[in-house]
């Protein structure tokens, strides 16, 4: 029973997952937990689109300092792998379960809406850097 509830997921997911990605789906923050979906991709891509603006706004002010640029470029891809643990962390589903089977339907928002507020979080440490300067 447990295989089929898991191949029924993976299914659904997988249908669910593919309808999300080619965004077909539009937000409507009244609407069905789809159209919440895509409010929550809408939310993530705008964040993450302002978190690339500020990063290369800051490594185009430091350009003059390779020292500085070279570690802020390691720290971002370590953010990164922050992030996507942090993220995993948070939604921890044993691996033989999908993460719809742990989180229910909401998981597709839920997941995006927390990595849209931690990526706004990293967007006001690099904006501090960018307007402050480093080691200040």
């Amino acid at each position: 029973m447990r295989t089929l509830q898991y191949m029924l997921c993976l299914v659904v997911s997988s249908v669910s997952l593919a309808s999300f990605a080619k965004d077909e789906i539009k937000c409507n923050d009244t609407g069905t937990q789809q159209e919440l979906e895509a409010c929550a991709r809408d939310d993530f891509n705008k964040a993450n689109k302002e978190l690339n603006r500020t990063y290369q706004a800051l490594l185009k002010k430091e350009a003059d300092d390779p020292l500085f640029v070279s570690k802020l470029r390691v720290a971002q891809k370590a953010w990164l792998t922050f992030l996507e643990a942090d993220l995993d962390a948070q939604f921890a589903c044993p691996k033989e379960e999908s993460k719809l089977i742990c989180w229910d339907s909401m998981y597709p928002m839920s997941y995006l809406s927390r990595k849209a507020e931690l990526t706004r979080e990293r967007t006001k440490h690099l904006e501090r850097l960018l307007k402050e300067g480093h080691g200040e």
